[in-house]
């Protein structure tokens, strides 16, 4: 669980999603560790900002993570970008 949130899994703060791009496909990837919208807002910003990534939408509740690349996909830095914020990458959704 990332330090923003309680115990019981409420959070304080919550971030914008990002939209997936039209005709571009998604790799969904399956992620724990996700709790509130700072878990989604703290995501959606750490992948979004790499390169190749055109889009990021989180799922909290289905603990998943669709990522729209504008290049071939790259799982081990997804799952290095995840890790580093606190999550575990468990796979493709």
């Amino acid at each position: 669980m990332s330090d923003c949130c309680t115990p019981e899994g409420s959070c304080h703060s919550a971030g914008p999603a990002t939209v997936a791009v039209a005709d571009a496909p998604a790799v969904v990837y399956a992620v724990s560790g996700m709790t509130c919208g700072h878990c989604k807002a703290t995501l959606t910003k750490a992948i979004g900002e790499l390169d190749g990534v055109a889009s990021v939408d989180v799922q909290v509740g289905a603990g998943t993570v669709a990522v729209v690349f504008s290049g071939e996909p790259d799982d081990a830095l997804i799952a290095r970008v995840v890790d580093d914020a606190g999550y575990e990458l468990t796979g493709r959704a």
